[in-house]
Order: structure tokens, then sequence, then C-alpha cells
């Protein structure tokens, strides 16, 4: 005889009753399908016929044994629910965003925004400052309108978007038996199956081609340094479980756009060895940042990573975490002015871009509190535009200055065309 386990309990108000009773008294029920949850195997019954003229809520029949078709002689307990069984789709404590701009997408889209951290939008200015980094050293150093550098700014923005996203897709795949024990991620899209794996592999194929085509609007030579960083990005999250510093394989994933700017403008780094010199340090002065936050990003799960065995640099230098954080914060300024150094920058970018840097990275080491995860999110959150933004702005500045001693040079060099050709007697329509 079949044995009869209830599956949920809805609230107390209205909780589920059992009848006991044979399954041959209720002719009236149909099979419609089978699901298995864990070891037990369950029959789903439709409700009774319309003929009853009353509100039956839906029956289920739940067996230890392996699945056979109940026979009518068989005895069975018959329990209701609330309608439907709680759902483990969408757990007690999860809610739906009721702010920011995914709280206006459809319901059945908000799982698959969630997955691409469009709710959670660091991620992609720290994909994309490495990217800015190496496109305004590249107008600098090529002396590129200003029009044609707005427009590669604006394709890497979206391409750090879509890429970030599909990395986000691909991480959770890796970690969706993990996310559940972590209490920062256990409320993800794959964790609370919102999404079958299925679905989000789909998606990620979405995200990439989407990556793709985006690649395609920049020079030939970008495809060719852009396609490897998708080996980097597949095989972070299995860092995580070999190697105490998975941190480093994502600096090197996300710091990958300081090859991208000098290519989009036009500079082929093989053929240029004074580019490349250069941009290896940028690449080298991202990665260490890279590390450098997302070693606070980790403290904020460090305990629940040791629980499930998730390996960091944060578990590996715990008594010594800000030693650490000082030192590559050393790294990359220095690496930062020796790229500006190689490229020919001018003092106004060396001063300005070391004292940004070195005085932002100080204040969050100084001030962030490790064993608090708001303090660590904080600084991950803005720290990211503290010194990526000084950055940016000493860059910048420098590409302004180049752009005006380069003006200036072609008024001199004009004039002495033009003495050359007419003398000191100008020409008579100047």
């Amino acid at each position: 005889m079949a044995s009869l386990f209830s599956l949920s309990a809805a609230s107390k108000a209205s909780r589920s009753f059992v009848i006991h009773s044979r399954v041959q008294k209720y002719p009236q029920l149909r099979h419609n399908r089978f699901n298995c949850l864990q070891n037990h195997h369950v029959c789903s019954l439709s409700d009774f016929s319309s003929s009853r003229r009353k509100a039956v809520p839906s029956l289920f029949v739940c067996y230890s044994q392996p699945f056979q078709r109940p026979k009518q002689s068989h005895d069975a307990r018959v329990f209701t629910t609330s309608q439907t069984l709680p759902s483990a789709r969408k757990p007690r404590d999860y809610r739906p965003p009721e702010a920011g701009l995914i709280s206006f997408l459809p319901a059945s889209w908000i799982p698959y925004a969630e997955l691409a951290r469009l709710d959670k939008p660091a991620g992609t200015y720290y994909l994309f400052f490495p990217c800015l980094f190496s496109t305004l050293m590249a107008a600098s150093y090529t002396h590129t309108p200003p029009l044609a550098v707005l427009e590669t700014c604006a394709l890497f923005f979206t391409g750090a978007l879509i890429m970030r996203g599909a990395g986000c897709t691909i991480n959770d795949l890796w970690d969706r038996n993990l996310d559940p024990h972590v209490a920062r991620t256990r409320l993800r899209p794959l964790a609370r199956q919102a999404l079958t794996p299925f679905r989000a592999l789909t998606f990620t194929g979405f995200q990439l081609l989407a990556g793709l085509g985006l690649l395609l609007q920049f020079p030939t030579a970008c495809i060719y340094y852009g396609i490897p960083s998708l080996f980097l990005v597949a095989t972070y999250p299995l860092a995580k479980r070999i190697t105490h510093y998975p941190q480093f394989v994502l600096g090197l994933a996300f710091s990958w756009g300081a090859f991208m700017g000098f290519p989009a403008l036009g500079v082929d780094p093989i053929s240029d060895p004074t580019a490349f010199k250069g941009i290896v340090a940028l690449y080298g002065s991202c990665v260490s940042w890279t590390v450098l936050y997302d070693m606070v990003y980790a403290h904020m799960d460090i305990k629940d990573d040791a629980k499930v065995g998730i390996k960091s640099i944060a578990l590996r230098h715990e008594k010594e975490t800000k030693a650490v954080l000082s030192g590559l914060a050393i790294v990359q300024t220095t690496l930062l002015v020796t790229a500006g150094a190689l490229l020919n920058a001018s003092p106004l970018f060396l001063v300005s871009t070391s004292v940004s840097t070195a005085g932002t990275l100080g204040l969050m080491i100084w001030k962030v509190r490790l064993k608090h995860a708001s303090s660590c999110w904080w600084w991950f959150k803005y720290g990211g535009w503290f010194t990526g933004g000084g950055i940016s702005l000493g860059l910048l500045a420098e590409y302004v200055y180049q752009r005006d001693q380069n003006d200036c040079q072609g008024e001199v060099l004009t004039s002495a065309w033009r003495e050359l050709i007419y003398g000191h007697r100008p020409p008579l329509f100047s």
C-alpha cells in the first residue's frame, strides 16, 4: 500500500487537511502529468469534473516507492492544497524589484535581466573602464578627432554591458548548485529556480551573438584581439574551485579592454613596439586594480565561501588583507604611470593620474571595514567611480592637451610653408 506524504503546507489560516479515502471512490479523477520531486515520485491529478459544481483545489498523490501507476484498488491518502504548491522558483523572501529600470519590464523578463545583472551595473562600469583608458590613451597617441573617440567609447560601453551580462550568466550556470548556500546569491534566478539551466544557456548564446555583432562594428584587427577573452570569461568560475587566486583570472578577463582601444583607433600593437609596451603596462595596471577591488568584494561572502568550498584571495590572505591591498595599489599606480611614460605622455597626465589613483585607493583601503558586508559593498560600488573616474579625467586632460599641442604645431608648420612658398609676402587670398 502506498504511503502518503504531504508535499507542502499553506499558511496557518488555510492549512491543508488530509482526507482518507480510496482512489476508486473518485472515478472522475484523471491523470494528466507526472513529476518527480527529489527521491519521491509524484503523480499530479486533475481536479474533479465540472459536474461537482464546486471549486476543488489541485490534488496530489505522493508515493515513497518508485512510481507505478496506482490501481483503483489501492488505498491512498489524497490531500488538498490551496490551488497550487508553493513554488520553489519564488522563495518566501524573494520580492520582485519595485524600483529601477528592470521593475518596468514584464514579469517573465525579470529573471533574464537579473541574470545579466542589469539591476547591478557596477560590474559593467568596471569592465568598461579599461576600454575607456585604452581608447583615451590611443586617442592621445594618434591625435584622433573627438567624434571618432566618442563613437568608439559608446561602442565599448555597449559591448561591456552585453559581455558582462554573458559573463554573469556563465558564472551562474557554473555556480547554480553553490549559490543557494550563499546568503548573497541564493535569490539569483538559477539558484531560486526561476530559470532552468537550458534557458540560461540559450540566453547566453543570444548574448554572445549580440556581442559578436557588436564586435564586427570595429576594425577587423579588434576581432582577433577580442576573441581570446572569451576563454578567460568561461574559465573564471572554474578557477574558484582550484585556486585561491581566482581574482587574478577575473582580472585577466575584465582588463582585456586595455588591448582593444588601440586597434579600435587603427593602431596595431604588434607592428608598433612603443604602443605594445604601453598597452602591456596598462593591462598590468588594470589587472592589479581588478584583483584589488574584487578582494574587497570577496570579503562579503568570506564565511559562506569557506562553508561551501569556494576559494578566494580574501580567504587565503584574510589576516593581511589591507597589506595585500596596499601592495596592489602601489603596483597599479606604478604600472599606470609607466604606461603613460612609454607612450610619451606629458607631466600633466603623470602627475594627475598618479595622485588621483594613489589618493582614491588609499582612501578606500583606509576606510573600508572588511568585517562589514555593507561597507565592502559600498566601496566596491562607488570606489570604482573614484579611482576610474580620476584616471579617466587625467587621460581626458592629456588628450585635450595633446590635441592643442598638435594644433599649435600644425599652425607653425603652415606658417613655415607659407613663408617658404610666398616669401615674406602673404598670398592674395589667405
